[in-house]
């Protein structure tokens, strides 16, 4: 399984392993973030540095570069070309929660750390609270807000700074069966009810199948879908205070739609990405994947035998003719305070996810973009996809790009959030029990973790 192309979250069992260490910083961090000051976070002149962000491109310096994209050596090696006085070291160092351990122990022992490290959105916010990586204000950062997605610039820009550049983004996007829904004479739903009606005629027609599942350990999916409902369950002010409430209106109507397909037996409360799951999504079994816009590559390098089966649609809205979509992951490049070739490494993420020879250069590797300019331009959009029958599929992630809510944050601990979801919402998907309890159990121990961690914590 080619899990680049997913470039985004985590298992959440991988992250409860090696969450301890991560809190471990965490409880350092609000100290840090009220007495930091600008060494080893930019530069005390932020003209100064902006200029020594570009001078830097024409020293002959060596980065190290922490990321789990394996193909992206294609997109540095044009950095290089571009800018031969660069050698930049690509190193694999594991991806989400195994990187960030790694990656924080090697900050703690002052070595070993790389100068940019691939970051998710939804562990940026801890990372940046603790000083961690640099704010990329003073290197020029700032200007280049236009060009990325106001979803995707949103992630980076925290605490009155911004830590990291866009690499990619997940749109939501709902990839379904077009062999198994003509069969049954059904067209892709574009509301939540039809979808639960299509869910029921689905199972009525084989009893094996389902429309979909829903993975127990998966936090970042229901956060997803919580998000396209209109939710904002996590709200940080400054950096001491957070409010959780899993209670709100996009919550509850995630939690009630989905406790009444779960105890109907409607969808498949199974682990994702496993083997059997795979060859389930290849049978048949589920007619549909509600995932980002990362997966047409995973659809086509792991089931390969259903290409012309699939087509991409918009994600059912909760009220007919709305336009409403969410993020399902996604990553950054941010410049670790460490480094001691800042204003090189700084120009290189910029590079990297903002040039239009990078940003292309990603996109070509299976990263869905976070820049406007490739999302419209016409050969971006106008790209046909074979495994989709030649739809234009991009034109139906673009616009769910576009369609973002604004508003969604993550809490500067969501780490350790997610690595404790399948305890209480992970259980309630297993055994098809009342969701909006379950979540009601997760954020009490959301809460509680914060007031541990130092936070004032307010809850919905």
């Amino acid at each position: 399984m080619d899990t680049s192309r997913r470039s985004l979250r985590p298992s959440t069992r991988t992250a409860t392993r090696t969450v301890l260490a991560l809190s471990a910083a965490l409880t350092l961090s609000l100290t840090a973030a009220c007495s930091s000051s600008s060494s080893g976070n930019g530069a005390a002149n932020p003209a100064a540095a902006k200029s020594s962000a570009a001078d830097a491109l024409t020293t002959p310096t060596t980065l190290t570069f922490w990321t789990w994209v394996p193909s992206i050596q294609t997109t540095v090696d044009a950095f290089e070309k571009k800018y031969p006085n660069i050698k930049v070291n690509v190193v694999n160092a594991g991806q989400s929660a195994a990187e960030y351990t790694k990656l924080q122990t090697a900050i703690k022992a002052g070595s070993g750390a790389p100068d940019v490290a691939q970051i998710e959105y939804f562990a940026l916010p801890q990372f940046a609270l603790s000083k961690q990586v640099v704010d990329l204000t003073a290197y020029g950062a700032a200007s280049l807000k236009s060009s990325y997605t106001p979803s995707a610039w949103n992630q980076v820009a925290l605490q009155g700074g911004i830590y990291g550049y866009p690499q990619d983004t997940g749109p939501l996007t709902m990839f379904y069966r077009t062999d198994i829904f003509k069969s049954l004479g059904l067209t892709a739903p574009t509301t939540w009810d039809e979808f639960a009606a299509d869910a029921a005629k689905i199972h009525a027609a084989d009893p094996t199948h389902y429309i979909t599942s829903i993975d127990p350990g998966d936090a970042g999916g229901v956060d997803s879908l919580i998000w396209q409902a209109g939710g904002k369950p996590y709200q940080t002010t400054g950096s001491t205070s957070v409010t959780v409430n899993l209670k709100d209106s996009g919550s509850a109507k995630f939690a009630t739609l989905w406790t009444s397909l779960l105890s109907k037996k409607l969808v498949d409360p199974t682990p994702g990405w496993t083997t059997d799951w795979w060859k389930s999504m290849g049978s048949g079994k589920y007619a549909m994947w509600i995932a980002g816009a990362w997966a047409p590559g995973s659809l086509e390098t792991t089931i390969a035998a259903t290409k012309g089966k699939w087509a991409a649609a918009p994600v059912p809205q909760w009220t007919a003719g709305a336009n409403a979509s969410a993020e399902n992951g996604g990553s950054s490049d941010a410049v670790v305070s460490t480094s001691t070739h800042k204003a090189a490494a700084a120009a290189f993420a910029a590079w990297l996810n903002s040039s239009t020879e990078g940003a292309t250069s990603l996109n070509s590797i299976g990263l869905f973009p976070a820049t406007t300019g490739l999302l419209d331009s016409s050969a971006f959009l106008d790209q046909t996809f074979p495994f989709f029958n030649g739809q234009k599929a991009n034109q139906v992630f673009a616009a769910s790009s576009k369609a973002v809510t604004a508003g969604w944050q993550y809490l500067p601990y969501q780490v350790y959030a997610n690595s404790v979801f399948k305890d209480s919402v992970g259980q309630a998907i297993t055994n098809g029990s009342d969701l909006s309890t379950a979540l009601g159990s997760w954020q009490t121990a959301i809460s509680q973790y914060g007031t541990q961690q130092g936070f004032t914590v307010a809850n919905g």
